[in-house]
């Protein structure tokens, strides 16, 4: 008979975060795969709890995600966890997932703590629409391309950095996104748990010395990719309007259309004028 595999959210930094069926997940599984043995095994020793563990992080996820479905495959029962937060987000285990729905495994998720989650409602900023995008490359021109593809994104933003990267990162959102509103929010559930409020480029002048992992808010844009397209084709020609619809392969009837919606004026006066031509 085949076993489960259990995905367990961990506390992001006070240990009381931790819930009480995440405990006793962890307390009856037959293996423990963890993204630092070491960190994992401090929470299981403060709550008394003893269990094999075997190291499961990014760099050795598909060669250990193989060991693990075997194990299971043998009718032992697994939990993953990271170091902090739930298991996939920004963390190992999408691999796992993936090799244990190929092999008909049932994955059960042990809900609690995730930081861009408990950061986006203290934030004030919308929480209706949101785009989580993690951590942004490391990589100068990746990460610039990354932002210009979020430059007219009308949802909330959420980006996870670390200390070292945080000026550098709040730099190229100023150069790309404009001085828009942001959240800086650190430590989150610790003792030096903080918001920082404000525009980028005062936020920037704050970021000396500061210390913590950080979740990064964006305030949605005004304007977003499409309004910006049409904006821009509001200010060309009728003919020029057409012609960028006509490209696209549409008849005659659905530009008219098109082109009255997007100027916001009667389909009938746009189909005389062209009746004109």
């Amino acid at each position: 008979m085949k076993g489960k595999i259990y995905l367990v959210a961990t506390p992001i930094g006070n240990l009381e975060d931790i819930t009480l069926r995440a405990l006793k997940i962890l307390k009856e599984v037959d293996l423990i795969a963890a993204e630092d043995t070491r960190h994992t095994l401090g929470l299981l020793n403060h709550f008394e709890i003893s269990k094999p563990l075997i190291s499961y992080y990014k760099q050795n996820e598909k060669t250990k995600s193989n060991i693990i479905i075997d194990r299971v495959l043998e009718g032992q029962n697994v939990a993953i966890v990271s170091d902090a937060g739930t298991p996939a987000i920004s963390d190992p285990g999408e691999e796992i997932v993936k090799q244990a729905i190929e092999n008909n495994i049932q994955i059960i998720p042990i809900p609690g703590a995730c930081a861009f989650v408990n950061a986006l409602i203290a934030s004030g900023f919308s929480t209706k629409e949101f785009l989580f995008v993690g951590f942004l490359s490391a990589l100068k021109k990746e990460k610039k391309e990354k932002l210009e593809e979020l430059k007219y994104e009308k949802r909330t933003i959420i980006l996870y950095e670390a200390p070292h990267k945080l000026l550098g990162t709040l730099e190229a959102i100023k150069e790309i996104l404009g001085d828009r509103d942001i959240v800086l929010a650190r430590e989150l559930t610790k003792i030096h748990e903080e918001f920082v409020r404000g525009k980028v480029s005062s936020i920037i002048e704050q970021t000396e010395g500061i210390k913590g992992e950080f979740v990064i808010l964006i305030e949605g844009g005004e304007e977003s990719i499409k309004e910006k397209q049409t904006s821009d084709l509001n200010q060309t020609t009728l003919e020029e309007h057409y012609n960028y619809y006509a490209m696209q392969g549409l008849d005659k009837k659905e530009i008219i259309k098109k082109i009255a919606k997007d100027r916001n004026i009667n389909k009938n006066e746009i189909y005389q004028y062209f009746l004109k031509k």
